[in-house]
């Protein structure tokens, strides 16, 4: 019965959907608050039913009901309990639950907690809201039901990809989906404003908290994804250009030209164009990436579908959502003026500047993973790796970060150039010392881990200035989170420069009792043993790394193999040992045994990497996460309601 329970509310909550839009348009259309009054209890409604219906499937998983083909496609009974609750959402058709959930919650959210927009614009934010839920819901129902009973139960599941099996996937997409559908809300924002015309400060500031969520948790999401694929394939790199990471970065990228277009327009009524288009920018790069993830255009470890009938589906529903916003737009053009006038030096110039720098980037990384797509469509088989990115997207992205220096120390309408260079030598001096000390003691180093650890210095410096001069106590939450966001693209930059320029790696077949160098570091390959874990047996290596001052620290690489279920073959992965130093990171990979000239195995493939400070680039994303989410709780206000609270019930206990 829970498959049927969950299946039927997923239907009640596209039907309650479907009012919330019907009511909307009609409020709209006529103006009568009783219409009005159905929308805001529907939204809710269909949110928490939604929510429940979320519930259920994990409960279909925990309990290993194989009575349910989706349970049986993606688990096994005796896979661990965690990696049945995060099964539900690793496939397609939970995803889809879970992004519907999200919708659904964020819709219910903002009819409960949203108070300073106009009922009307409210209305038809909610109306626009659940025209989005309704084509998800009508995706689900009728091409991925999650609930779907098979007429006989086999006795098992086929497992999960192992792979996934790693506390990353309980992390991992949820964040990042909760961050793809919060974008969500800031295009039904810009729709429902373009309805009602209201497209001013008020919109800005009931929108700018929902873009600051959803990207902060889009980089938590991006952040958390480099790092698992760096140590769970074994291949040792933090990015890989692949096209299912391109179109979570693409997000991002439009995201952050939105959050600051939207801090303009919510603080100097400029922008609103820009804001208004990046919204609907934004989410359509949303659901590009959901197209190309569930189309069948690609084969990866990312991609849960392929099949072409639910890429045509998405493919309706993109062509209706983003063409439909796109000539609204187009409609109302002369209500989104631009606003408030500014000279090009000035912090508003700036940050136009830094939209621009954003927006080429995205559209050069949409482009080059679009085009061996569409090449490959027409017959011809094309690749556009790293070095298409990194000359392309790798100039401007530091043109941009040298925008980033100059824009928090430049005044709001009009500014002066000497004021400005007077605010910058520290920086520059710092980024100077960089420099120098690479060229005269850095080795051979390429052009661009040159300049990304050059500028690096420059923003880290740059990043601390506006604290300078500061009663650091009365510093507003948004300055702090301001400085250490950009402190935290220093960090992750300085940590991708030095690890491109510094890296080291050994390949060797190693027996036991022999000792490896990589880098500053001593390996000894003390021996392999059998181990078994919970749905998978393994052979793990034992290294011991001795530094050059003569700590050691044992690491135990393994290579994994989990049994074929269901007449499946056996799958085997590399599980890397990693050892934190301060200055970077030893990655250790146990490869395949090595037959000797008798025909025993007595020696082992080792992958052994020296990765300079690249913790830094993870360490550098938590601190973007962390001073976006300072910057959110300091719009809130959270803190001074808080404070206010206290200094009235201190008021009260002294009366």
């Amino acid at each position: 019965m829970i498959a049927e329970l969950g299946l039927a509310l997923l239907w009640i909550a596209a039907a309650l959907a479907c009012l919330s839009l019907v009511a909307g348009i009609a409020y709209v259309r006529t103006g009568k608050d009783d219409l009005a009054a159905l929308v805001r209890p529907a939204s809710v409604a269909q949110g928490v039913l939604t929510a429940v219906a979320f519930l259920l499937l994990i409960t279909l998983f925990v309990r290993s009901d194989m009575s349910v083909e989706l349970v049986v496609r993606n688990s096994h009974s005796l896979k661990p309990m965690l990696f049945k609750v995060a099964g539900a959402w690793g496939n397609h058709e939970g995803s889809m639950l879970l992004w519907l959930t999200i919708l659904g919650l964020s819709g219910a959210l903002v009819a409960i907690f949203e108070k300073r927009l106009r009922n009307d614009t409210l209305i038809a934010t909610l109306a626009a809201q659940a025209a989005l839920s309704l084509g998800f819901f009508a995706f689900l129902l009728f091409s991925s039901n999650p609930f779907k009973r098979l007429p006989v139960a086999p006795p098992d599941g086929q497992g999960l990809n192992p792979l996934l099996q790693d506390p990353g996937l309980a992390f991992h997409p949820p964040t990042l989906y909760i961050g793809y559908v919060g974008i969500s809300v800031a295009f039904s924002f810009a729709v429902g404003a373009l309805i009602t015309r209201e497209i001013g400060p008020a919109f800005a500031r009931a929108m700018r908290p929902w873009v600051l969520g959803s990207w902060i948790f889009l980089t938590l999401g991006i952040t958390a994804g480099s790092y698992w694929a760096y140590y769970e394939l074994g291949w040792g790199g933090w990015w890989f250009w692949d096209p299912v990471e391109n179109v979570s970065l693409i997000p991002w990228l439009a995201g952050a030209a939105l959050l600051h277009s939207v801090s303009v327009t919510a603080t100097r009524n400029a922008l609103r164009a820009w804001t208004v288009m990046l919204a609907v920018i934004a989410f359509s790069m949303s659901m590009v990436g959901t197209f190309i993830v569930r189309s069948g255009l690609l084969t990866s470890v990312h991609s849960f579908a392929v099949d072409p009938e639910r890429g045509t589906f998405l493919l309706a529903l993109m062509f209706i959502y983003i063409g439909g916003a796109l000539t609204l737009f187009a409609f109302r053009a002369g209500a989104v003026a631009e606003g408030k006038k500014f000279a090009l030096l000035s912090r508003e110039g700036s940050l136009v500047i830094n939209n621009l720098l954003l927006t080429t980037i995205l559209a050069l990384v949409l482009l080059g993973t679009l085009y061996p797509i569409v090449a490959e469509a027409m017959g011809e088989k094309i690749s556009v790796g790293p070095p298409y990115y990194n000359k392309v997207a790798g100039p401007l992205a530091l043109i941009l970060c040298l925008v980033m220096v100059t824009g928090p120390l430049l005044s709001w309408r009009k500014d002066d150039g000497k004021k400005l260079w007077s605010r910058l030598p520290v920086a520059v001096l710092a980024a100077m010392i960089v420099l120098f000390g690479l060229v005269l003691f850095g080795g051979k180093v390429g052009v661009l881990p040159l300049l990304g650890m050059t500028v690096a210095g420059l923003v880290g410096v740059a990043s601390l200035a506006p604290l300078w001069g500061r009663n650091l106590r009365r510093t507003p939450l948004p300055t702090w989170g301001m400085v250490i966001a950009h402190f935290g693209v220093a960090v992750a930059l300085a940590g991708m420069g030095a690890e491109s320029a510094f890296i080291k790696e050994r390949l060797v077949a190693a027996a036991p009792g022999e000792t490896v160098t990589v880098a500053d570091f001593s390996v000894k390959f003390a021996g392999v043993k059998p181990i078994v874990g919970p749905n998978y047996t393994a052979i793990e290596g034992t290294l011991i790394a001795t530094t050059p001052s003569g700590a050691s620290f044992t690491l135990h690489p393994a290579a994994r193999t989990f049994p074929g279920l269901m007449g499946g073959p056996p799958t085997e992965t590399n599980e890397a040992a990693l050892l934190t130093r301060p200055g970077g990171q030893l990655y250790a990979v146990l490869g395949q045994p090595v037959t000797g000239a008798d025909g025993t195995a007595d020696r082992y493939q080792l992958r052994l990497w020296w990765k300079p400070l690249v913790w830094w680039i993870w360490l550098g994303g938590a601190l973007i996460a962390i001073g976006a989410a300072l910057s959110l709780l300091g719009r809130a206000q959270l803190l001074e309601i808080w404070r206010a609270r206290r200094a009235r019930k201190a008021q009260e206990r002294f009366a």
